[in-house]
């Protein structure tokens, strides 16, 4: 399913390819434009490059993003092929304590805290109007979504999403998945920094993304839409080194 080359790349879909400059034109300047055979053999050519220079970037296709190793995530943001590593420990580690913190009061326990009502996955893939964006962790009101789908891909927009944010992500997280999800109605998105230590709320009112609260280290929150229960962010860490003595 992968391959070493680069998306597009030997698929009959490259992108515009780079004409030498070497003279081809400059051979026509001055004295030499008047020679009628000179510019009848010049005349294909010049027919052709101002289509090449106009040639616009094609979309990626979900056929790219098949051609993407295992061990890397890919999605397609606002038709760009965006490949990113697999998240690092600490980002690992968050995604699983939020899950933990989450799903136990909010998927599994109807009669708790929580109250229920909710289908929490990790790693969905979504398909949005064309876009397919992979958030770290999205949940669903059931009464949106009565049951999970049997499928390799979720077309409904969750009610909320949780991006685990990282140095090469926080761009496409912050600003076209961002855009994404306010286009597609999801109700609240989290960000999530394990290296900052830092949670940002937002809720969406209008089609407009709202700064709900910002909270860090060790601090207790209550976020919606899950503020039924306290939240401890410390247990979202990865506990500080120590050097020995």
């Amino acid at each position: 399913m992968s391959s070493s080359r680069e998306p597009g790349e030997g698929t009959g879909h490259d992108g515009p390819k780079q004409v030498e400059g070497r003279d081809e034109d400059s051979m026509l300047d001055g004295d030499a434009t008047d020679d009628p055979a000179l510019l009848e053999r010049h005349e294909p050519m010049n027919a052709i490059l101002p289509s090449v220079t106009r040639r616009e970037k094609r979309p990626a296709t979900y056929e790219d993003l098949e051609r993407v190793p295992d061990n890397m995530v890919a999605e397609i943001l606002d038709g760009d092929l965006v490949v990113s590593p697999r998240p690092g420990l600490a980002h690992a580690r968050a995604a699983l304590n939020i899950s933990l913190d989450l799903a136990g009061p909010f998927d599994r326990g109807g009669g708790g805290s929580g109250g229920g009502g909710w289908w929490f996955l990790a790693e969905p893939e979504l398909h949005l109007h064309g876009d397919v964006a992979v958030p770290d962790i999205a949940a669903w009101r059931r009464e949106r979504m009565p049951t999970v789908p049997n499928a390799a891909a979720c077309e409904l927009a969750p009610d909320w999403v949780c991006e685990v944010i990282s140095l090469r992500t926080a761009k496409y997280d912050r600003r076209e998945k961002m855009q994404i999800y306010a286009r597609e109605g999801v109700g609240f998105v989290w960000l999530v920094d394990p290296l900052t230590r830092t949670l940002e709320a937002f809720r969406l009112e209008a089609g407009i993304w709202q700064y709900g609260a910002a909270f860090a280290d060790s601090d207790k929150v209550r976020a919606q839409p899950f503020a039924d229960i306290e939240l401890d962010l410390s247990r979202w860490w990865l506990e500080a080194e120590t050097t020995a003595p």
